[in-house]
């Protein structure tokens, strides 16, 4: 089972789980922690690989339904029957594919830094990742990604954050996760395509150049359970770098719905 930590609120039967990207761990939300404890019990996991999770290993390859799973697992054990959830990056697709798969589970979505298409750039990111993964060390080809995906000045301490975070890993363990890059154009155009009525929240920073314009259109094609907040001045992990506007979304969003 993945390794998780539970925050408690004795007021409130309403839960939050958090799901990280690929590289991170649940440690990237500590500038949520805080503010959510006080509306919701929350439930942080790290995934396969990641984190204190680090031993949770399998000899299959992974898939996005697999990785689904395992949090679903959690929420089992935990006798948790619906909760909130909050994502970032990577993490963002692993609860599409859990609401998909475990719609009963999924009262709303929080997703930042989305990713629901790749553009060009990220295409060619993947095709080299994809070339380069045997041949270079892990952590080279991660502290690349990030600064592309990251570049600004103002994206360091988050690009800092979950490059320290990716050094957990090993270069099996990255080579996995990577080679999910092969199934994820597919599943995405599936997401894209397939509006679940699953109130959605998208928060994207403005300097998201990557994945903003994607979720754009997305929105306008899912009008009746989507919204989209544009964090100004942020990039892609917009929950560290603008965590005061970040987390006052979330929760306004999260207590509109009661």
């Amino acid at each position: 089972m993945l390794h998780h930590i539970t925050f408690l609120n004795p007021n409130t039967d309403r839960w939050i789980t958090f799901v990280h990207g690929a590289g991170g761990s649940s440690s990237i939300f500590f500038k949520q922690i805080r503010d959510f404890q006080k509306h919701a019990n929350l439930l942080l996991l790290d995934l396969r690989g990641h984190g204190e999770s680090k031993n949770v290993k399998t000899n299959e390859s992974y898939t996005f339904p697999s990785l689904a799973n395992d949090i679903h697992v959690v929420l089992e054990h935990l006798s948790i029957q619906k909760s909130h959830f909050v994502g970032v990056s990577l993490g963002t697709i692993l609860i599409r594919q859990l609401a998909e798969n475990y719609p009963e589970k999924v009262e709303s979505m929080i997703l930042g830094g989305a990713i629901f298409k790749m553009n060009f750039r990220s295409q060619v990111l993947m095709k080299l990742g994809m070339v380069l993964r045997f041949a270079v060390p892990y952590l080279w080809l991660y502290r690349l990604f990030a600064f592309i995906i990251m570049p600004r000045k103002n994206h360091k301490a988050a690009r800092l954050l979950f490059v320290n975070e990716a050094k957990k890993m090993n270069q099996k363990e990255f080579i996995k996760w990577f080679q999910l890059t092969a199934e994820i154009n597919p599943i995405l155009r599936k997401f894209r395509a397939e509006e679940l009525q699953i109130p959605t929240l998208y928060i994207m920073g403005s300097q998201d150049y990557m994945f903003l314009l994607s979720i754009k259109n997305i929105v306008i094609n899912h009008s009746s359970s989507s919204i989209l907040v544009e964090i100004q001045n942020s990039g892609h992990v917009v929950n560290v770098e603008n965590a005061l506007v970040f987390n006052k979304e979330s929760l306004d969003f999260i207590q509109k719905l009661k």
